[in-house]
């Protein structure tokens, strides 16, 4: 997830004067990349429970990771992008906290845990990036909007937690946990990643960010034994396709998107697939793997997307546009 950096300035490529034809071309430009961050990355949660049905969760999130690593990196050695040791550094920091910790807890906690819920404790993430920024700055300013936004998110973490995990069946309340110390650990490398003021293109850290990440999961993959429950013959068709759309769409795609639509518009107005993505999470869980959509659900569905737009706007106003 992106913070919010700032009021929402909406901004086009194009200018009054431009050809209508680059406009359009501009405008459903605009349109496909959004529903990519809205609706593949909200898919991905469901996608991640297939896949790890029967491929290892280290090894599916390394074997993800490691493609889409290559792949961006490929795109990069075309572009004549060269990586520094410092970037190379940092890249080994931030692939730790984004995919070993982030990703790797994730995948192993969807065995248990629906994705829908997942999807909704991960969406607690900006709460967890504000407030460890405001430690790593010393720095503590708060408004109304903010606090309000604050409670309102932790209300919704701890009814997850003690309503939705409790009560969903063994091991899911511990896969829960996993989760929530998931997206502490992404809302870390959120805050390492600005902190560092490391120079380059986004391109070019995402694929050393990928590479980085992918290793160190399939590392540890590896240490506690997951190559003993790898095998291409047990694998489900389910769960090959799964993986490559979380490959494809989920990292690529997606992710691509992502980057173009924060080269033309404000991390705000992008960062607004924060508020989506559970909707879809959610929906998806339903409709294609019969997770239960309770009141309980709904509710901190709810909750904890006021909580993020709250969040948001009160930090936008801690950094009013000059």
């Amino acid at each position: 997830m992106t913070a919010n950096q700032g009021p929402i300035v909406i901004e086009t490529a194009s200018s009054p004067t431009a050809p209508p034809s680059l406009a359009k071309t501009h405008r459903v430009t605009v349109v496909l990349c959004f529903l990519s961050i809205y609706l593949i990355w909200g898919s991905t949660y469901l996608a991640i429970r297939f896949a790890v049905e029967t491929i290892p969760p280290l090894y599916t999130a390394g074997l993800r990771h490691l493609t889409a690593g290559l792949i961006l990196l490929a795109w990069c050695l075309a572009k004549r992008l060269r990586p520094t040791w410092a970037q190379i550094r940092a890249s080994i920091i931030i692939g730790a906290f984004f995919f070993l910790g982030g990703h790797g807890t994730l995948h192993w906690a969807e065995q248990k845990v629906p994705s829908g819920l997942a999807s909704l404790i991960i969406a607690s993430e900006p709460l967890w990036v504000f407030l460890l920024s405001a430690v790593a700055a010393r720095q503590w300013r708060m408004n109304g909007t903010l606090v309000a936004g604050i409670i309102l998110g932790f209300g919704s973490v701890g009814l997850l937690m003690g309503r939705s995990a409790l009560n969903s069946g063994p091991g899911v309340f511990i896969g829960a946990l996993a989760v929530l110390l998931g997206a502490f650990s992404w809302s870390v490398g959120i805050v390492y990643s600005r902190r560092s003021h490391l120079s380059g293109h986004p391109l070019l850290l995402s694929a050393l960010s990928l590479l980085a990440g992918s290793l160190q999961l399939l590392l540890a993959g590896t240490i506690v034994h997951e190559y003993r429950r790898f095998s291409l013959a047990t694998i489900s068709l389910r769960s090959w396709l799964a993986l490559g759309y979380l490959i494809l769409f989920g990292s690529v795609v997606a992710f691509t998107a992502y980057n173009w639509l924060l080269e033309h518009y404000s991390p705000t107005l992008v960062a607004t697939h924060t508020y989506v993505n559970p909707l879809v999470a959610v929906l998806l869980g339903w409709l294609f793997a019969g997770e239960a959509v309770t009141f309980n659900v709904i509710l901190s569905t709810a909750m904890v997307i006021g909580a993020v737009m709250l969040v948001d706007r009160g930090t936008a106003r801690l950094h009013p546009a000059t």
